[in-house]
């Protein structure tokens, strides 16, 4: 038969059945690989010659990521998604029974990532063996995506590691790798990559001689301990199930905030598998998967997976042909919250070693200590062995004096938000280090060009803004002058990828690209706190709105006292839109920091919130309380920084607006699920964000003034996103 995207052999009775998507380096399933299936399935189903099946891989890195993404963006109707999700489930039906009725076992081969449809093959075999490499993972990620699993994973997972372990994956999206896959039931073996294929054919004809197939918590029960088993028993009976849906409800929806449909959705179909039967369960799957698909939850999920995609193979120096250069040694000065941080996903994810500067040999040990904690974190979760964990702490070294930075690649100084202090530093570091050593300041507010107006190499400064906490916040933007140079742009754009970062690139510009559009938004929190309306409405309203946080909480997280440093820079450059409340500047003068020193717009014991502080209406002389509709306060708050980031592709500070969403997103928890400031525009229409805009404009003035960009998108028509 000719197939595109497999090889197909038989064997001594075994017939190999090999994945090798032919345009793409990662094995996806489409419309044309499942054709490509059906063939096989057809002569695997009819050959007498085969008595079993061995699925595998020829990419090396991967068995199956699952759906085609840009395929799956591309399905407009129900009807076309449903379609698919049939084919998906009549091809794991075919293949799931040449074992329940022609007894030909099929087992898996795999190595690394089987996620999403990939996964949902491997359910449908009779038998997983996986390699222990750690790139080797199972799972069901489509919650991510705003989908559930759509070719029967949301019944056959459940069924195969018990329906609470079931839910937990499919619930979170999350991954198991190696022993954890095998303890759960998910994976039957695991062994090392060298000897799979050999293990695999040997279990499909051993299969071939067993009395009938078992089931999956058949063998789960064989080898379950104590508590699982307990688990187990639970799901076997009405009520225990009862307490099992309820208490994954209460956890979902305090997880999501009922804002993420698809939640929603794989609870209710694996509920309905298992009380109606899996017939049952099918059909709801197809039914639900279709409604999710065009859903504009889907959509702005999936144009934030597309985005992120697209810019790991950017270099932030689109349409030049620049090499980025190899980075070495790191020379890290300060080793606090931002230091430790930058030097911890340096030393683990990127391997590269890394020197402090510190004030003193203390301060040395802090940052030591900030690394080592992280280092032993991930020790104590298995993504580091014994002898990576210190091999990595190896890499990390520090000094109170300016030795060992003779021969650094990239210095990264992340000191105190003082233009004087950043300009001794690089004015330092140029005396010190080579020609090509590249300076990066993580400054989230200070003009880059500034910093690298006193220095003798302009070209090789750059801003590199990371977000708090480093280890866990994904975004990182690297911030061009117009002197950078690009061979700098693309060094550092490789490095921060290195360090596990999604990476934008942005004009030099006050308060950058992030830092200027968070402004606004919390700006206008205490405008209405001026106006009268409480602390907790207000954070309340923005987090229902799909922030982790709200502008009010995040003024005491990120400091009141860096947030009054701030606000005239951005007054300065932007004039009165930025401004806040003459009534709040008594809240930085009352020694307020916010969680810091235990005193904010919050109310803190031993480090931990409490309600918020009522003595702040008093201070700031807004003693009555004043109700206004939730819909309003997320329209205003919404609306202001939606039209910065307009402004800022405008000015081009932004690149384009997939970077704007992105970096809205990654960098300042942007409700996912909204897609980002541009995709909310499309979703909404121009015309009517500015009708709105227009609205406040005539009540509260010209910071709610529609950007000039805006506007002509509103009367084009065009989206942002083309």
């Amino acid at each position: 038969m000719e197939l595109t995207h497999f090889t197909y052999d038989i064997n001594a009775g075994v017939a190999t059945v090999v994945i090798d998507r032919a345009d793409q380096p990662m094995n996806t399933m489409g419309p044309d690989l499942m054709q490509d299936l059906i063939a096989i399935l057809d002569d695997l189903e009819t050959n007498d010659e085969i008595r079993a099946v061995v699925i595998g891989s020829a990419k090396p890195t991967g068995f199956m990521a699952g759906a085609d993404i840009k395929w799956l963006e591309t399905i407009d109707s129900v009807e076309s998604a449903e379609a698919a999700a049939t084919s998906g489930h009549t091809l794991f039906n075919r293949l799931e029974n040449l074992h329940k009725r022609r007894n030909k076992p099929v087992v898996a081969a795999i190595h690394g990532p089987a996620l999403g449809g990939g996964c949902e093959l491997a359910l449908a075999c009779s038998y997983r063996i996986i390699t222990d490499d750690p790139i080797t993972e199972l799972g069901q990620p489509e919650i991510k995506l705003g989908l559930i699993p759509g070719a029967g994973g949301t019944q056959r997972l459940p069924r195969l590691v018990g329906l609470s372990t079931g839910l937990d994956l499919i619930l979170t999206g999350r991954s198991v790798r190696g022993r954890k896959a095998k303890a759960i039931g998910l994976a039957d073996e695991v062994v090392p990559k060298e000897v799979l294929v050999a293990t695999a054919h040997k279990r499909a004809l051993e299969l071939t001689a067993a009395e009938e197939p078992k089931t999956g918590l058949e063998r789960l029960r064989a080898f379950a301990d104590a508590d699982h088993l307990k688990q187990l028993a639970l799901e076997d009976n009405p009520l225990g199930r009862k307490l099992i849906w309820n208490k994954a409800e209460e956890a979902m929806l305090e997880e999501t905030g009922g804002n993420y449909p698809a939640a929603i959705a794989a609870l209710e179909v694996i509920k309905t598998g298992f009380e109606q039967g899996i017939e049952a369960g099918n059909r709801a799957e197809i039914k639900a998967f279709g409604q999710l698909v065009v859903s504009p939850e889907a959509k702005a999920l999936i144009s934030l997976f597309l985005g992120t995609s697209a810019l790991k193979k950017d270099l932030g120096v689109k349409g030049k042909n620049v090499e980025p250069r190899s980075i070495t040694k790191i020379g890290m000065v300060g080793g606090g919250l931002m230091g430790g941080g930058i030097a911890a996903v340096t030393a683990v994810k990127a391997g590269i070693p890394v020197r402090f500067k510190e004030i003193d040999t203390a301060a040395v040990g802090r940052a030591m200590g900030y690394v080592n904690r992280y280092v032993e974190g991930q020790r104590s979760r298995r993504r580091l062995s014994e002898s990576e964990a210190s091999a990595t702490m190896q890499r990390v070294t520090g000094s109170a004096q300016w030795d060992g930075f003779d021969n650094v690649d990239l210095v990264i100084e992340a000191v105190p938000e003082d233009l004087e202090l950043k300009q001794s530093v690089l004015k330092t570091i140029e005396e010190i280090t080579s020609k090509d050593t590249v300076f990066a300041s993580n400054t989230s507010s200070i003009p880059i060009a500034a910093i690298a107006e006193v220095g003798k190499r302009p070209e090789n400064v750059i801003g590199m803004h990371y977000f708090s906490p480093v280890e866990k916040m994904p975004l990182l933007e690297v911030i061009v002058t117009e002197k950078t140079a690009d061979w700098v742009t693309a060094t550092c754009v490789r490095f921060g990828q290195k360090q596990g970062k999604t990476v934008i690139v942005v004009n030099d510009g006050t308060g950058f690209y992030t830092s200027r559009i968070i402004a606004p938004y919390t700006t206008e929190a205490m405008w209405m706190l001026d106006e009268g309306v409480a602390i907790d409405a207000i954070d309340n309203a923005m987090t229902d709105w799909g922030f982790p946080v709200g502008p009010v909480l995040l003024s005491d997280e990120v400091g009141i006292d860096v947030g009054a440093k701030i606000a005239p820079i951005m007054v300065a450059a932007f004039g009165e839109r930025m401004a806040a409340p003459p009534a709040l500047e008594a809240v930085a003068k009352d020694d307020r920091l916010g969680r810091k020193n235990g005193r904010g717009f919050y109310m803190y014991d031993k480090g931990k919130r409490k309600g918020p502080d009522e003595s702040i209406y008093q201070l700031i002389g807004s003693n009555t309380r004043r109700v206004i509709p939730k819909d309003v306060i997320q329209r205003r708050c919404s609306l202001v920084m939606i039209n910065e980031a307009v402004r800022c592709l405008e000015e081009g500070v932004l690149r384009s607006a997939r970077d704007g969403d992105i970096g809205a997103v990654f960098g300042l928890g942007y409700p996912p699920f909204r897609g980002g400031p541009f995709h909310t525009i499309d979703r909404l229409g121009a015309a009517t964000v500015v009708a709105q805009l227009e609205r406040l404009e005539e009540k509260h003035g010209e910071r709610f003034k529609p950007a000039k960009l805006l506007k002509k998108h509103a009367k084009s028509g065009k989206p942002f996103s083309e």
